[in-house]
């Protein structure tokens, strides 16, 4: 028989203008504050547990115990991830859905993006070269939104890149509480989906000729368990889940190149990449930095853990940043060290920047683009260009969500090396040893 343990609970009636004002140190204040790994407390009205570290982490992710549908807050579904894709989905549905989107990250196509985002950067690169300051973060928002839908299949024409590349910036930027910024990120993705909708009737009709292996024609040609089609709407999110999270990137590139700055011994490791010292440097950025806070789901059924009770629809919040800087799961976490991931052998649940356990599950399938594309700018910093980082406030705000630098990292006197994009280093193997 289970006996039901108390659960330490925050003080507050409720805690929801504290986790605004707090970010990413609330839920690891409180769990440090409460000696617990585990909390109760209340957000938005309702009866919240909050959980961080490894074996919470491993819990969270069974997707015989946790549901994602409705876990997600109307505001975010709204401006970030759209409504119908496949972060609401459990079960059989998710499974099929992920399927859709683990078909699209063969070793060919993430050496397809790798080529593709390098060849842009570099491209970019020719216009720094005449600027006087160049605002790292907005620019490589732009390289990565031509990245993205040049990589999926979506035609995307120079004079919309800045429009296209804003919107998916202000999506990513949506999910951080502030009521201006939703209703920007909600506007921004309307005018995407409305944008998305028409490329996936048009391929489907055959006027835009996407290739078999993009993205744009596995989607729009996608059929559901019951043999249908997406509707052409989700299949609209479905392709913004593609390029919106390349874009997100943005915000590692930029943490990334504010640590080779702050960081100078890691530049001859890069240049080297010895060990895949490039793997290490993307992973410790992954960890070190903030980006995503938490991660929400709903109890599918009752059940008790560590004699804790968890009630069926209760919802519970996974300390993403937190267990990334966990003590008991990493040495000095408060330390920039990507030597840490030499050789390394954590587990799924110990490292979830991305999200935990496999990537049939809940864990973002596109991470290894992700990685892949980090690898190969910070390579490309290093080997390609020389700049100046003049001056600047490159303090970043632990209450903000997401965070970047105050500056967005501005460098000058940009000066392309004579050297061939050929001499960087195909990264083949990124996809097998995330």
């Amino acid at each position: 028989m289970n006996v039901k343990t108390p659960i330490p609970k925050a003080q507050g009636i409720d805690n929801t203008l504290a986790l605004i004002k707090e970010g990413f140190h609330f839920l690891p204040g409180l769990r440090k504050e409460l000696e617990s790994d585990i909390f109760e407390t209340r957000l938005m009205g309702q009866k919240v547990i909050c959980m961080g570290g490894k074996e919470a982490a491993e819990m969270f992710y069974n997707n015989n115990l946790f549901k994602r549908k409705d876990a997600v807050p109307t505001p975010i579904k709204k401006s970030l991830l759209g409504e119908g894709g496949v972060h609401g989905l459990d079960d059989e549905a998710h499974k099929q859905r992920k399927r859709m989107f683990l078909s699209m990250m063969t070793p060919e196509r993430l050496e397809d993006v790798r080529k593709i985002a390098v060849n842009e950067l570099d491209s970019k690169v020719a216009e720094w070269e005449t600027k006087e300051n160049v605002v790292f973060f907005e620019e490589i928002k732009e390289v990565l939104t031509r990245t993205g839908c040049k990589w999926a299949g979506i035609p995307l024409r120079d004079q919309d890149v800045k429009q296209r590349a804003w919107e998916l910036g202000e999506m990513v930027d949506s999910f951080g509480g502030s009521v201006a910024r939703f209703r920007s990120g909600k506007k921004a993705r309307e005018s995407q989906e409305k944008w998305l909708k028409g490329i996936v009737k048009n391929v489907r009709s055959g006027k835009i000729p996407a290739p078999a292996n993009t993205a744009a024609y596995i989607i729009s040609h996608h059929r559901e368990p019951n043999g249908k089609q997406l509707d052409a709407q989700i299949a609209a999110v479905e392709l913004n889940n593609i390029i919106r999270p390349i874009v997100a990137t943005a915000y590692y590139l930029t943490f990334g190149a504010m640590a080779l700055h702050e960081h100078p011994e890691t530049i001859s490791s890069l240049k080297e990449n010895k060990s895949n010292y490039s793997l290490m440097f993307a992973q410790e950025v992954r960890r070190f930095y903030p980006f995503a806070p938490a991660m929400g789901a709903k109890v599918k059924k009752s059940f008790y853990w560590h004699n804790y009770h968890f009630k069926k629809n209760m919802l519970v919040i996974l300390d993403i940043f937190g267990t990334n800087h966990h003590p008991d799961i990493w040495d000095h976490p408060d330390e920039f060290k990507p030597e840490r991931f030499k050789d390394w052998k954590g587990s799924p649940f110990s490292f979830i920047p991305q999200g935990g356990g496999d990537h049939i599950g809940h864990r973002c399938a596109g991470e290894w683009v992700t990685v892949m594309i980090m690898r190969s700018f910070f390579q490309y910093l290093t080997e390609n260009i020389t700049y100046t980082v003049p001056d600047q406030n490159l303090n970043y705000s632990m209450t903000r969500m997401p965070t970047v630098p105050k500056s967005r990292f501005v460098i000058t006197r940009v000066k392309k090396l004579k050297k061939s994009l050929d001499d960087l280093e195909d990264n083949e193997q990124t996809h097998t040893v995330i």
